[in-house]
């Protein structure tokens, strides 16, 4: 029998420190079949993202992109995850779009940030009050619950909208004072140009970059990828595909090699001192939201 998974009652038994861990339990298995597809209507996209990984199963994340909605005041973004057994092929779960979306990007930055993040970290810097940007404040909570939090947005608005659901977050003023106060700089932007620059980073931070998805989007520059050690989920999915390293990799400011570890090496996630500055590349991938999609129905199903 197939279950449906809803946002609300879905996450009521979820643990981002329990996901963190499912995830890297996932990476010690196979590595996954991945495959995106596009299809295009005007202005209106359809997305399949699929993975299969042997012992995990199957799983299909379907979005409908369609900007037009806003003005209808209608969601631009919808879907769903479809779980297969990899056993039988059976279709064992749908679960909600946003819910699989929402814990698998902040549980991916998570996961390296427990690992490269110091443990002592008390302020932590959130760039951009999206939705991203209140996934990343509960999951970083789960983590550094003793730690400060500070927003900084383009728009005030947003990082009020931030507060009032948080608050104990803090608004800053300007970004470049911010990221040098920061242990912790985890950034969901949607930005082309960079915003934050590796001459205001600090020895011994933590550089989480989210934003970027596309070949010409980046949020920091190349001198932030040249002090830092940098890591990313995964080579296949971030190096060659999303601006945030292709762009310096082009340019010759930058070498793939210089990427030291995915997390088919988590192993290697840890620091070698406590000045070293380190920087995650959060790229995500339909592998990740598999292994978020089972850890989701083994939480429902207990």
């Amino acid at each position: 029998m197939t279950v449906m998974i809803p946002f609300e009652e879905g996450q009521k038994k979820l643990d981002w420190l329990a996901l963190t861990d499912a995830l890297a339990a996932g990476h010690e298995g196979p590595k996954a079949d991945v495959a995106d597809v596009f299809l295009y209507e005007g202005n209106n996209t359809l997305l399949n993202r699929s993975a299969w990984i042997a012992g995990l199963g199957l799983a299909v994340k379907c979005a409908t992109i369609f900007p037009g909605n806003k003005s209808q005041g209608k969601p631009a973004i919808g879907g769903a995850v479809n779980l297969f057994s990899g056993q039988d092929g059976a279709l064992e779960a749908i679960l909600d779009f946003a819910l699989v979306t929402k814990w698998k990007t902040a549980g991916d930055s998570l996961l390296a940030a427990r690992r490269l993040a110091r443990p002592d970290s008390k302020n932590i810097l959130i760039v951009g009050a999206g939705t991203v940007g209140h996934s990343l404040r509960e999951a970083y909570g789960a983590a550094f619950p003793d730690a400060q939090f500070t927003v900084w947005n383009r728009s005030p608005g947003g990082a009020r909208a931030l507060q009032t659901a948080f608050p104990d977050i803090a608004i800053a003023d300007d970004l470049e004072t911010a990221v040098k106060t920061a242990d912790v700089i985890t950034s969901a932007t949607m930005s082309t140009d960079p915003l934050i620059k590796g001459a205001w980073l600090q020895p011994g931070q933590h550089v989480d970059l989210i934003g970027a998805y596309r070949p010409d989007m980046r949020e920091v520059d190349d001198e932030a990828l040249n002090r830092a050690r940098v890591f990313v989920d995964s080579r296949e999915t971030t190096i060659g595909h999303i601006g945030e390293l292709k762009i310096p990799i082009a340019s010759g400011a930058f070498k793939a090699s210089d990427v030291e570890a995915d997390f088919y090496q988590l192993d290697q996630f840890r620091r070698h001192n406590p000045d070293e500055i380190t920087l995650f590349k959060n790229g995500g991938g339909a592998h990740l939201d598999l292994m978020t999609s089972r850890y989701i129905l083994e939480a429902w199903s207990t």
